[in-house]
């Protein structure tokens, strides 16, 4: 069976969040900007630079602005963001200012400020998210190079016919269509264990549906959130046997925030349970088998527990890594206009707290709260503790079996991908995958 070789080697050493790399990039970048503002006449100094840095304040004043409206469920920004966007505005000016009177050296290098201090922005930005932990991960992203085990259905297939279990999963891409949501999305992915190509017989494997955050690509569980490895490892550890894992689009785009709802920015939810829950059932075998769990983080994270208190006949178990208390494309008002068109009534359907007072008892439902913190120590200031705090006490008044805890980390794609690791081994044995013992909630 054909299939993408693992990215191992030095460049998973390469980090793009912390050491020499983004340092070295920003030294740079501070000599270049220093470079291009020095050695000038008196009109320099006395209008163009103030101007400059007076577009600068404002360009980090609107960002401020509008990184409030926006709702997203993390920590708050490090300050070295805002002081790249600043020098973003303050570098555009100088080489606009700067281009009539300035040799091409000068010109060079001022263009060169400004576009490494968008880049030292978007470090800055990565360092705090996480999206690229390393350069092997960007490069993939970027050039959408193969994913690890990845391979196709037809040879997944075929290599099922033998009935010879691989040492490791593999990952197919499929096309959940959209018969019932109408919703446009993009390419799914498939996460299938050793054991699902045994015939002797074939094992009832359980499934999860994995959701990214609100900026997001179908793969980026697999490409930041290590969720293929962790799976490969656990299987490993377990004769072959692990959960089935979808990397479902739950957005359309990459900067649409749908927050997996039905609404205006398309039915996702719909999508989710009924076009991609039902393609994959049919795909490989799942039909009748009402053993679904479904994994989120940040915005994923509020998906994943909307989606189970919605639907609790298809999810027997839900882990919420950092997600918020209700749908979130900012202030209640702006979220109810953004993704309902207005409509409260639409808005109190996929709102967690609502459904559950409404639906329950919860009988056969379990769900575990992952927050981010440090290691050995409550901090109920964490993101996202007031919000799994306040859900899973009216979970549990429901009859939902749910936990909060806190993991080491923060709210960045590498915590997540520690909180996928830590909660799998409850996870595979609360939805019964075979050979795989029950466990209690970390």
């Amino acid at each position: 069976m054909a299939r993408a070789a693992q990215n191992d080697g030095m460049g998973d050493h390469l980090s793009l969040m912390h050491g020499w790399i983004p340092a070295a990039l920003q030294l740079i970048t501070v000599a270049a900007l220093a470079y291009s503002i020095a050695w000038r006449g008196r009109h320099w100094w006395t209008w163009r630079v103030p101007l400059a840095l007076a577009v600068g304040a404002v360009t980090v004043c609107f960002a401020h602005w509008y990184y409030g409206t926006l709702g997203l469920a993390s920590e708050p920004p490090p300050w070295q963001m805002w002081l790249w966007t600043a020098l973003v505005g303050h570098a555009t000016v100088l080489v606009i200012v700067a281009w009539r009177r300035a040799g091409w050296w000068r010109r060079n290098v001022c263009v060169f400020a400004a576009s490494f201090c968008m880049l030292s922005t978007g470090l800055t930005i990565n360092s705090w998210l996480g999206y690229f932990p390393s350069v092997p991960s960007a490069w993939g992203q970027l050039t959408n190079t193969p994913l690890p085990d990845q391979s196709d259905l037809r040879a997944v297939r075929e290599a099922k016919i033998k009935g010879v279990a691989p040492q490791r999963g593999a990952v197919v891409p499929i096309d959940t269509g959209s018969a019932v949501s109408g919703f446009r999305h993009r390419g799914e992915w498939v996460y299938l264990p050793p054991s699902w190509f045994t015939h002797a017989p074939s094992p009832q494997l359980p499934a999860l549906l994995m959701v990214g955050g609100e900026f997001n690509t179908p793969a980026d569980w697999v490409r930041a959130g290590d969720a293929v490895a962790t799976l490969d490892a656990f299987a490993a550890a377990h004769a072959g046997n692990a959960p089935m894992a979808v990397f479902a689009d739950a957005t359309g785009g990459f900067t649409v925030d749908t927050e997996c709802v039905n609404g205006s920015r398309g039915n996702a939810a719909d999508h989710l349970v009924g076009d991609v829950i039902a393609r994959v059932d049919d795909l490989f075998g799942l039909v009748g088998q009402p053993k679904w769990g479904v994994v989120g983080f940040s915005s994923g994270g509020t998906c994943a527990v909307d989606l189970a208190v919605m639907h609790p006949e298809t999810f027997d178990a839900f882990v919420d890594i950092g997600g918020d208390i209700t749908p979130n494309a900012g202030t209640r008002t702006q979220t109810i206009e953004r993704l309902f068109g207005g409509d409260a009534a639409a808005w109190a359907r996929f709102d967690p707290s609502t459904v559950i007072a409404q639906h329950g008892p919860y009988p056969n439902l379990a769900g575990l709260f992952a927050v981010p913190g440090a290691a050995g120590r409550t901090d109920h200031r964490a993101v996202g503790h007031a919000a799994a705090d306040s859900l899973c006490q009216l979970g549990a008044a429901n009859g939902i079996d749910c936990k909060v805890v806190q993991l080491p980390g923060r709210h960045d794609w590498p915590s997540a991908a520690s909180a996928f690791a830590a909660t799998l081994p409850w996870l595979a044995g609360r939805l019964h995958t075979p050979g795989v013992a029950a466990t209690a909630m970390p």
